[in-house]
């Protein structure tokens, strides 16, 4: 399917590519900000005299807060110009995140995490709402392609920045740089954003706690929610303990981290518009496929790793990333497919909860498999491994399901 139309041209006008770069940038300082927290771990674990389960639950503290507010928004997001939500969302974020650079203890930064994962938890789904109003189905591989761009740059500069300014300062300057640079990219999208109220010419006829039910009960739309909760089980349990994984079980110095997600960052920022190009031209499910095959030998040689050099664990990285990447932006595209316009902010906004309620209670658990020793050395870090691994095979029979309903509905009509 990938024929243009008079509606759709073959290149993005300079207006597309100004909503390409502002979404991209909207997802690096949120993604950056959730994280962040991974490699910091290695430094707020000591700092704050913390278990492994406690760190756990500041991870999870931001998903689970982030699952229950876009809940709450998912009745009342059809009902408004996209950019105005996006606006009070990103706002939010800001403030909540400025009280995480303030915090002075745990009981604070889980508070902090708490507010700012009420807010920045919406943020996504609006973006993806957008996408789906702006771009053609066609077209949204590449669009997320290059929108999670912002996934790889928050590695190669967000995160080695970040771990540079919390060694030389403290754990908290990475969260100023993150209020620093999400203030400016608020004033952009206030100034030049146009608005996104396309939806509103056919509103739902259901107040919005109707409409918030009539999507969660969708048959359809209930199999996306499903393949979402098995999507997000693998980053939500390994990613929180990697910077710990690494320095204590892998023998890696915390200075060579930087080095570590650099590294990958710059090669998934390749990868990621390829891919999304990819899977418009041979299919989503196709591509997705194929990153679930290199996701799932990476983490079962991975998470089973001793003490190993750098340069191999950074070609280990690559290629896990390469498939994850490969994994989220075929998902992603896929997934757009499934609601009708009138409920694609609803649509959105559930998907949105269901992947933070499922990532929360992931990494608390996560949190609660994986033992520290006196020593630094993490246990059943391997267990997490092979768990991600099932999770992925079921995500992809899934996945199966819902390529068939999309295929079928663009058969019928445009999407």
């Amino acid at each position: 399917m990938n024929k243009t139309t008079p509606e759709q041209p073959a290149a993005f006008s300079k207006y597309q590519i100004f909503i390409i770069i502002i979404l991209a940038i909207l997802q690096f300082s949120v993604i950056l900000d959730f994280m962040v927290l991974s490699p910091l771990g290695a430094i707020l674990i000591p700092e704050l005299d913390i278990t492994t389960t406690q760190f756990g639950l500041v991870v999870s503290a931001y998903a689970i807060s982030a699952g229950f507010s876009g809940l709450l928004a998912a009745g009342f997001a059809d009902r408004f110009d996209r950019k105005k939500l996006l606006l009070f969302f990103y706002t939010g974020f800001i403030v909540g995140t400025v009280l995480c650079a303030l915090a002075p203890t745990y009981d604070q930064l889980l508070i902090a995490r708490i507010v700012t994962g009420i807010f920045g938890g919406v943020i996504s789904a609006i973006g993806f709402a957008i996408i789906t109003d702006l771009f053609k189905i066609e077209l949204r591989g590449q669009v997320m392609g290059y929108v999670f761009t912002a996934f790889s740059a928050s590695q190669v500069l967000g995160i080695p920045i970040s771990l540079f300014l919390a060694n030389k300062f403290s754990w908290h300057a990475p969260f100023w740089m993150i209020v620093s640079f999400s203030v400016i990219t608020a004033v952009v999208i206030a100034l030049y954003m146009k608005p996104v109220t396309a939806h509103l010419a056919n509103p739902s006829t259901h107040n919005p706690f109707m409409h918030l039910w009539k999507t969660l009960t969708n048959a359809d739309y209930l199999k996306g929610f499903a393949t979402t909760t098995l999507l997000t089980t693998g980053g939500y349990m390994l990613m929180p303990f990697g910077s710990a994984f690494s320095t204590n079980n892998l023998g890696l110095s915390i200075d060579s981290l930087p080095w570590l997600y650099g590294i990958t960052g710059v090669f998934t920022i390749v990868f990621s518009p390829l891919l999304g190009k990819l899977s418009d031209k041979i299919g989503k499910f196709n591509v997705f496929v194929m990153g679930t095959a290199v996701s799932l030998v990476m983490v079962a040689i991975y998470s089973n790793l001793g003490l190993t050099s750098f340069w191999i664990v950074t070609l280990l990285n690559v290629l896990l990333f390469v498939g994850i990447t490969a994994r989220i932006t075929a998902s992603s595209a896929l997934m757009t497919g499934m609601p009708e316009p009138q409920d694609r902010g609803a649509f959105m906004s559930i998907n949105s909860s269901v992947q933070q309620f499922s990532g929360g209670i992931a990494a608390g658990i996560a949190g609660m498999i994986v033992v520290q020793q006196p020593s630094g050395l993490l246990e059943n870090y391997n267990i997490l491994g092979y768990v991600v691994m099932v999770s992925m095979i079921c995500a992809m029979g899934l996945m199966y399901v819902l390529n068939k309903h999309v295929q079928k509905k663009m058969a019928g009509k445009k999407v």
